[in-house]
């Protein structure tokens, strides 16, 4: 986990674990993207109240390694209000904005074209599933993608891209896809690099 994030959730402790609960979902989640282990589980489990339980969540991710941010962040879909405060807080602080692409609005209101979702598709790995997730395709239309290209990757992502932009239309936006690639946890210089080239 950067420095940044650990920073954020020590600084948020107390307040984050007397407003999520993380028995039902959040820990499962956790737990299926392997970002916690069995033990921290029934750990975690085997505390009274759950703001006990969210304050051990909370004191062993910052250990869990880089992904264990943006999967928090995709965890917490039911708090919502609490996701958005912790990305505004993250953006407003010291440093954040260092050597940042802020592109202008006429790029951020743009649809990106064919090539630049290529590119994308064949720079995003593992986190190609939060991203179109969090873009808004379904789960099911994202498992059809994957079974039309079963031999390739960068083709099911692509087509999964493609899927959105069509359903979105103007919408579907360069800043719409900066967000969902910021809250999955991919910086946003990926975004910059596939646009620079088109």
């Amino acid at each position: 986990m950067e420095p940044a994030h650990k920073e954020l959730l020590r600084k948020h402790l107390l307040e984050l674990s007397g407003q999520i609960q993380v028995s039902d979902t959040i820990v499962p989640f956790l737990f299926q993207e392997n970002i916690l282990t069995e033990a921290q589980v029934q750990l975690i489990q085997s505390l009274q109240t759950e703001t006990q339980k969210s304050m051990k969540l909370l004191q062993l991710l910052p250990d869990r390694g880089p992904r264990a941010f943006p999967a928090l962040l995709r965890a917490l879909d039911d708090y919502s209000w609490v996701r958005d405060k912790l990305l505004l807080e993250l953006q407003d602080s010291p440093g954040h904005e260092t050597g940042l692409w802020s592109p202008p609005d006429s790029v951020l209101q743009q649809v990106p074209s064919d090539r630049v979702l290529s590119r994308l598709a064949s720079r995003l790995g593992s986190e190609a599933e939060a991203v179109l997730l969090d873009l808004g395709l379904t789960a099911e239309s994202w498992f059809r993608c994957r079974s039309d290209n079963s031999l390739s990757a960068h083709g099911a992502t692509l087509a999964a891209l493609l899927l959105w932009r069509r359903a979105e239309g103007r919408k579907a936006s360069v800043q719409r896809l900066l967000q969902s690639l910021e809250a999955a946890g991919v910086h946003r210089s990926v975004l910059k690099e596939v646009q620079d080239r088109d």
